[in-house]
């Protein structure tokens, strides 16, 4: 829910939606009085999503649980303290440019700006460049 309007397309294809042999409903452009517009994705079927992704993707999202058709869970995503191996550092110099199996690590500096810095070298990327 609350899914910023045009982004759920890449959420929908990120979560391999496509392919899976369960009922999945996607909306877009539904009315929102929060957003104005939003995009909504509807899985029938219990999976396993990585939230630290979906809050890179949109930090204002929000995932509803529902059982029995009532929800019984709402998850407010944000965007993640520290991520791993999703965003990939870019300085040539970095200890992950030679060392191949070294983990991408990223902090979060500036949450209003979406702004990580890499742990190893201090290259900052913002959460534009996941998007």
């Amino acid at each position: 829910d609350h899914i910023k309007a045009g982004q759920g397309l890449r959420i929908f294809n990120w979560l391999g939606l496509g392919k899976a042999p369960y009922t999945v409903a996607f909306v877009v452009n539904a009315e929102s009085r929060r957003l104005g517009r939003k995009d909504i994705i509807k899985i029938d079927n219990e999976i396993t999503i990585d939230f630290a992704v979906l809050g890179l993707i949109d930090p204002n999202i929000t995932v509803n649980i529902i059982e029995n058709e009532k929800i019984t869970e709402k998850i407010r995503l944000k965007l993640p303290e520290r991520v791993e191996n999703i965003l990939i550092c870019k300085n040539p110099r970095c200890i992950t440019a030679t060392e191949k199996y070294a983990p991408h690590i990223f902090h979060l500096v500036d949450p209003e700006r979406g702004l990580y810095r890499c742990e190893y070298c201090d290259e900052q990327r913002s959460t534009e460049d996941f998007r």
